[in-house]
């Protein structure tokens, strides 16, 4: 894998000057590459991972997993592609397995997504079936952990020392 994009993909807010002098190249060779990236659709954009836990309590995450028919000419791309349009989707998987597909949703409320996915997903023509996996803790979300001893445990310990 090419090491700016790895170094990228661990840290986007690093200058081109800085990833210069780690990759032991002229910057104007980096800021080109950058921009090559870009321009191929290689990088996307560059993102902020957010803890909304520390931030926003009224907040909820759900795994949503399908199991789709999907379209003679298109395979699951078209049912893909209309459900990455709902805002509350933040990411969209074709996988193997017993489901064809993996939506990530965020919403105000579990019982939001209870309705996105009642009101808007079931009832696609393409959708089969559904599986709704709410998230309750993220310790870990791309690469970066989250609550690493963040808050003290108050529960108490039944085992006497």
């Amino acid at each position: 894998m090419d090491q700016l994009l790895s170094l990228l993909s661990e840290n986007a807010r690093l200058t081109t000057a800085q990833l210069a002098a780690m990759l032991n190249l002229p910057e104007s060779e980096v800021k080109e590459k950058i921009s090559t990236y870009e321009k191929d659709g290689v990088i996307r954009g560059y993102k902020a991972l957010v803890n909304w836990e520390k931030v926003d309590k009224n907040k909820a995450s759900a795994l949503i997993e399908l199991r789709v028919s999907p379209k003679r000419d298109s395979g699951f791309d078209e049912i893909a592609e209309r459900i990455m349009q709902f805002d509350e989707v933040e990411s969209v998987y074709l996988m193997s397995g017993g489901f064809d597909l993996a939506v990530t949703v965020h919403a105000k409320s579990m019982q939001d997504i209870a309705m996105f996915v009642m009101r808007r997903l079931s009832t696609m023509d393409s959708v089969l079936s559904t599986a709704t996996h709410f998230i309750l803790t993220r310790y870990k979300d791309g690469g970066v952990i989250l609550n690493a001893g963040d808050e003290k445990d108050e529960r108490r310990s039944v085992f006497s020392d």
